[in-house]
C-alpha cells in the first residue's frame, strides 16, 4: 500500500472516530435533558411550567367569614359604666365588635378596670377572632390610668425639651402602662401641630407649634409604644392643631387648601407613615376648600384621595368617636358611619350610647346586604384589620396582676433624668 493511501485512510479514520465521540456526547445531553416519567423537564424549553399558586390565609379566612362577624370587625364601641353589662355582652355575641375602647368613666380603681378587661376577654370567647382593647393614654391631662398611678407629664413638656430620646422614653412608658393591663391599642400620640393658641381641645396635648418639632418627637414616641407591643394609633388626620371649636361640642372648619396642608399639617402623618405607622385616626374637621360637603372623618377626597393614595398609606384608618357633637349635631351617625366606610376607613369608632352602637352596626350591615357597600370593599377593610391582629399577634389571655409600683418608678425615674418635665 502506497504512503498516499495510508494518509487517506488515517485521516479517514480521525474523521469516524471524532464523529463518534460527538454523536455520544449529543446521545448523552439528550438522555440528560429528557425526564422521568412524572417529572418535568430540567432544562427543556419546550416542558410546561406549572406554579403552585400562593395562597393568603387571610383572604380565606374572611371568605369564612359571615357578613355580620365582617361588618362587627369594622366598628368599635364604649361600655357604659365599671363592669360589663348586657349591652357589652349582646356587642360581642350577637354583633361581634372588632373591639372596645375604655374612656375615663370605665376607671375606677386598677383591680376594677383589670376585672372588666378580663370579662371583655371571656365574653369574646364566643369569637374567633380577638378583641383590640384601646384607650387614650397620652399623658397629661388626657389620661385613663387609675389613680395609683403617677401622672405622666403633657406632651407639650416633652417637646419643649426637643429631645427624640425623651419622646422615645414616654412611648415607652405609655406602652407598658397600655401592656400591663393586658390592653392592645393606644390612641396615642398627637401629632397635631398647635399652631392657634384659640385651640383649647389640642393645647398641651401637641408636642409643638412646627411641624419639624413634632415629627421629632411624635414619631419617637410613636416607637416606643410600638416597642412595647402595643399597636399606635396617630391622631388627628389631616391635622386639629389650629381649629377654635371643641369638635367633642361642634364641627370645626379650618380653611386651608391642600397645598398649605402638604407643607405644614400633613408633614408629621407623611413621618409616621414613613416609619410604619399602625393606625391613623380621623379628625371631625371641615375643610370646604377641598371637601365642602362632609368632614375628614367621611371625606373621600381626604381619606382615598389624599391619604390612601397621594400619602400611600394602606394601614388601618379609624374615625375619631362618631358620637362627638361635630358628627351627631350635624349628621345621621348611622349614614356618616356608612359614608366613612364607603370614603376609604376602615373602622368606625363609636364610644357612648349603646343604641348609638347599635344603629352603628345595624346601618353598615344593611348597607352592606343590600350592596351600598360593595363586597370587596367590606372586605378590604376587614383584611386590614386582621392582618393588624395577626402582626401584633392579638390574643384574649387574661391577666392576673399589674406592676403599679414598677410603672411608678419608671415614671419617677424620668423625671429625675428629665427635671425641667416637672411643673
Amino acid at each position: 500500500m502506497c504512503k498516499k493511501t495510508i494518509a487517506i485512510l488515517g485521516i479517514v479514520s480521525l474523521a469516524l472516530v471524532l464523529g463518534f465521540v460527538f454523536l455520544s456526547q449529543r446521545i448523552n445531553l439528550q438522555d440528560f435533558n429528557t425526564p422521568m416519567p412524572g417529572q418535568q423537564g430540567g432544562n427543556n424549553p419546550t416542558a410546561p411550567s406549572e406554579e403552585t399558586p400562593v395562597i393568603d390565609p387571610l383572604k380565606e379566612r374572611i371568605q369564612a367569614m359571615t357578613l355580620e362577624e365582617k361588618v362587627g370587625q369594622l366598628v368599635m364601641v364604649g361600655v357604659d359604666g365599671y363592669e360589663i353589662n348586657a349591652n357589652a355582652q349582646q356587642l360581642i355575641q350577637n354583633y361581634h365588635v372588632g373591639g372596645f375602647v375604655l374612656l375615663k368613666k370605665n376607671v375606677n380603681d386598677t383591680q376594677q378596670m383589670l376585672k372588666l378587661l378580663n370579662a371583655l376577654k371571656d365574653t369574646n370567647g364566643v369569637n374567633k377572632i380577638p378583641l383590640f382593647l384601646a384607650l387614650d393614654e397620652e399623658g397629661g391631662r388626657v389620661s385613663r390610668m387609675p389613680s395609683e398611678f403617677k401622672k405622666m407629664p403633657s406632651s407639650l413638656r416633652v417637646g419643649a425639651q426637643n429631645n427624640g430620646a425623651l419622646g422615645k422614653r414616654m412611648g415607652e412608658i405609655l406602652g407598658r402602662e397600655v401592656k400591663e393591663f393586658g390592653m392592645n391599642v393606644n390612641f396615642a400620640p398627637v401629632l397635631d401641630i398647635f399652631s392657634n393658641p384659640k385651640n383649647t381641645v389640642i393645647g398641651d396635648r401637641a408636642f409643638g407649634n412646627t411641624p419639624e418639632l413634632v415629627s421629632k418627637v411624635g414619631i419617637q414616641a410613636m416607637g416606643g409604644i410600638q416597642d412595647q407591643g402595643i399597636i399606635s394609633v396617630v391622631k388627628h388626620f389631616p391635622g386639629h392643631g389650629d381649629t377654635s371649636v371643641d369638635s367633642h361640642v361642634g364641627l370645626p372648619r379650618v380653611d386651608y387648601d391642600l397645598e398649605r396642608l402638604r407643607n405644614f399639617e400633613l408633614v408629621p402623618f407623611a413621618e409616621a407613615i414613613a416609619n410604619d405607622v399602625d393606625a391613623i385616626m380621623l379628625a371631625h374637621i371641615l375643610l370646604p376648600k377641598i371637601d365642602p360637603d362632609y368632614p375628614a372623618s367621611f371625606s373621600e377626597a381626604l381619606i382615598s384621595d389624599i391619604l390612601r393614595k397621594e400619602m400611600s398609606y394602606d394601614g388601618v384608618v379609624i374615625t375619631d368617636d362618631m358620637t362627638m357633637g361635630a358628627i351627631v349635631e350635624n349628621y345621621s351617625i348611622g349614614e356618616a358611619a356608612v359614608k366613612s366606610i364607603l370614603a376609604g376607613s376602615d373602622i368606625v369608632l363609636v364610644c357612648h350610647d349603646f343604641a348609638k352602637e347599635e344603629a352603628v352596626l345595624k346601618e353598615i350591615l344593611h348597607a352592606a346586604e343590600t350592596g351600598k357597600i360593595p363586597s370587596d370593599r367590606i372586605d378590604e377593610s376587614v383584611y386590614r384589620v386582621l392582618k393588624l391582629k395577626e402582626k401584633y399577634a392579638l390574643a384574649d389571655r387574661q391577666i392576673d396582676s399589674v406592676d403599679v409600683q414598677g410603672i411608678n418608678a419608671e415614671i419617677e425615674q424620668l423625671y429625675k433624668n428629665y427635671p425641667a418635665l416637672k411643673g
